[in-house]
This record gives C-alpha cells, sequence and structure tokens, in this order.
C-alpha cells in the first residue's frame, strides 16, 4: 500500500492489526484496546510499534507511552468527526509528541491541509481514490496566517 508521508507518496510497510492477528509478525499498529490488555508483551517484541485512537479515545490515555509509538495513527470513522483534529494538536503541542501521526479512515484531499496544519504528517487514502491526485490537496494554499502545529510564527511576524 502506498501513503503520504511528509508531502510524499511512499510504499507502508505497517500493518494495522485486530486482536486475531499476529501481534509479532513485523511492524503493526495496534487498537487502543489491544495495547491495554497487551501492553507488556507488546513493549518487548521485536520490530516497530503504532497505536490507533478512535475518536473517543483522547491522547492522555497514552500520553505516559508515546516513547513506544513510532506511529499514533487517528481514525475517522466519518469525514464529519473532527475530533481527530484535536487529537493531533494535543499530540504535538501539549504531549510534544515528535514521531508520526498518521490520519486513516475516511479523510478526503479537502482535509488534508487542515489536516497538516494540526499536526498530521502521514495519510492513509482510502481505497479508489487517486494518491496522486490527493496529495495536490497539502498544497491547496500558499500562505498561513495563523499559527499552528506546522506553522510556529504567525504571518505578521513572518513579514
Amino acid at each position: 500500500m502506498r501513503i503520504i508521508k511528509d508531502k510524499k507518496i511512499v510504499e507502508d510497510h505497517w500493518r494495522h492489526v485486530g486482536p486475531a492477528d499476529d501481534l509479532f509478525l513485523g511492524d503493526i499498529i495496534v487498537p487502543l484496546d489491544i495495547w491495554k490488555s497487551d501492553r507488556e508483551s507488546l513493549s518487548t517484541r521485536n520490530g516497530k510499534l503504532g497505536i490507533q485512537l478512535e475518536p473517543d479515545q483522547h491522547p492522555s490515555e497514552i500520553a505516559a507511552d508515546l516513547e513506544k509509538f513510532d506511529v499514533i495513527a487517528i481514525n475517522f470513522p466519518t469525514f464529519m468527526d473532527g475530533r481527530g483534529y484535536s487529537h493531533a494538536k494535543i499530540l504535538r503541542d501539549r504531549l510534544g509528541y515528535k514521531g508520526e501521526i498518521r490520519a486513516v479512515g475516511d479523510i478526503m484531499r479537502d482535509q488534508l491541509f487542515y489536516l497538516q496544519r494540526c499536526g498530521f504528517n502521514a495519510f492513509e487514502i482510502k481505497t479508489g481514490k487517486n494518491i496522486e491526485e490527493e496529495i495536490k490537496g497539502l498544497e491547496d494554499f500558499s500562505e498561513v496566517y495563523q499559527v499552528s502545529a506546522d506553522q510556529k510564527v504567525p504571518l505578521y511576524r513572518r513579514r
């Protein structure tokens, strides 16, 4: 599968897993519930570890474990649910997470620019969408005015 990461289209090696999947094979992204139930064994496994948060799972639930995760995926089950934007902003600004924050689920080109402003740097594009067209959404605007996760200085201070 290909994803958008750091404004480039790249091959993705991560595997989303569920309760019935092998948790010890390769680089995996686990749901928060699996992390909570298998935290000890997942912490000692070989391979990289990621976690996926659902909209009703606040980043504070993983705040003490952030250094264990190479990627934090935030699910958007529907494009109308904007809680993931806030979760990314909290992870970047309040909790200081520097790793990959990935948007997964029902995301569209029109959202990519705003998602990156909140701190996302990776995007899993839905099956059936043209990733070469979707990536163009990251450049929909040439200038930003406000301070955000991707721009720490407001426009009036940059000129």
